[in-house]
């Protein structure tokens, strides 16, 4: 990891990183909207090597899916889905149903209403990535979705990693289908004949899938455009070295590209931390990928106090931001923008990528300065309601037709009047 002063930072450090568009990206998508399932099986052949013949899976398929999975997996996996729809019924409470008397006879109010379907994109790969599912799911499923839809990538062998099939069955998921990459996408947004079209995609993906998504957009709305994983550890002269190391390996063991940022007034604790992650990454299998993360984004950097670790923090706005500072709650209402908070030292950000109870996917490049992580919310609409009688009319009417006069709307003034020539 590179260390650095904050004052020896470019201003080019704090740019949004451009996402990237890809023509094939749109010709896939052009190609499954007008051809369907033939496009979808061409291009799961071309993509994954698997000739696929039925995308759907089955209950069979799911049944024996448990046959291959550890029971001390699936007795976890319960555990964390059990977590997650806690948080998530709580999160729900605050979104109401409500009608209010504004004005004398003048009733607004909003319907808190779930989308009707949904599709959660799981990634492939060479592990199958349980957490990636319940978190596109149980939220969907605790909002009332009535019908949650996912898509992952067919493996070799044809079907889908049974944890992720004994995952999905365990979140409630609806119906789940062998496709994968832009082509899943495409389908999700359009429908094909084997899988009916949805009205939100979620969930995290490669540059292409995050491409795809973009490209989508408007046709369904989708939860955000997700970049490289992101954690910024604000640490203290006091921390543990160990934990820290640990924390921004685990982060940075995501991706190449993934940004692990460690920001102290401790020249020491920098060194120790150091010391550290090579110390573990000589103990640790598997570690190409942090490595070159750790090596080519990694970032300790040295400020002068905790007030100017906090202010890089707000401007970074990471998508992991962890503390590990004396009287770290002391310091809370300071910060501004972060995906998800992890107060102390015995909250590292791996708990919440798993089991508990918050959810994973999260803004990242900045987002965080405007949006939060996927919740609930995400899956209802807060629709609005009006209710006036003819004395209610006489109190906003008035209103409503001079600032239409104002604006030059005659037809806006005229909808006004004609009602209140009709009361007088």
């Amino acid at each position: 990891m590179k260390q650095v002063k904050i004052d020896q930072l470019e201003e080019e450090f704090f740019d949004c990183a451009e996402f990237e568009d890809f023509p094939d990206v749109q010709k896939i998508i052009a190609e499954v909207k007008e051809k369907g399932d033939d496009a979808l099986k061409i291009f799961t052949l071309q993509f994954d090597h698997v000739k696929i013949d039925r995308f759907k899976i089955g209950k069979e398929d799911i049944e024996s899916a448990y046959s291959f999975v550890n029971k001390d997996l699936i007795s976890n996996i319960k555990k964390a889905v059990d977590n997650l729809r806690k948080f998530s019924k709580k999160q729900l409470e605050i979104y109401r149903d409500f009608e209010y008397e504004i004005e004398p006879a003048v009733f607004v109010g909003q319907k808190v209403i779930p989308i009707e379907r949904v599709g959660v994109y799981v990634p492939g790969g060479r592990y199958p990535l349980i957490s990636s599912l319940i978190m596109g799911v149980i939220p969907a499923k605790i909002a009332s979705v009535e019908e949650v839809v996912v898509c992952s990538p067919p493996s070799h062998s044809g079907s889908i990693h049974p944890a992720i099939l004994v995952a999905a069955d365990i979140s409630g998921v609806d119906e789940i289908y062998k496709a994968g990459g832009v082509q899943a996408i495409a389908a999700m947004a359009y429908g094909t004949k084997s899988i009916k079209g949805v009205d939100k995609i979620v969930g995290p993906g490669n540059i292409y899938v995050n491409a795809a998504k973009r490209f989508v957009y408007g046709q369904v709305g989708i939860d955000f455009m997700a970049g490289p994983t992101e954690i910024l550890i604000i640490a203290g002269k006091d921390a543990n070295p160990s934990f820290i190391a640990a924390d921004l390996i685990a982060q940075a063991e995501h991706d190449i590209n993934a940004k692990p940022i460690l920001v102290t007034d401790s020249d020491e604790l920098a060194r120790a931390v150091q010391v550290e992650i090579k110390k573990q990454l000589r103990n640790l299998k598997a570690t190409g990928v942090a490595e070159k993360s750790l090596d080519q984004n990694g970032i300790l950097l040295i400020v002068d106090c905790i007030d100017e670790a906090i202010k890089f923090a707000n401007r970074k706005a990471p998508e992991h931001l962890q503390l590990c500072i004396k009287n770290p709650e002391s310091f809370l209402p300071r910060f501004k923008n972060y995906g998800s908070i992890f107060i102390g030292e015995y909250s590292p950000e791996v708990l919440g990528d798993y089991c508990s109870g918050l959810n994973h996917i999260l803004p990242t490049n900045y987002a965080s300065r405007y949006a939060g992580g996927l919740s609930v919310k995400d899956f209802i609409k807060i629709q609005t309601l009006l209710k006036v009688n003819k004395e209610g009319f006489l109190h906003v009417g008035p209103i409503a037709m001079r600032i239409a006069e104002e604006e030059g709307l005659d037809g806006h003034v005229n909808s006004i009047t004609i009602r209140m020539k009709n009361i007088h």
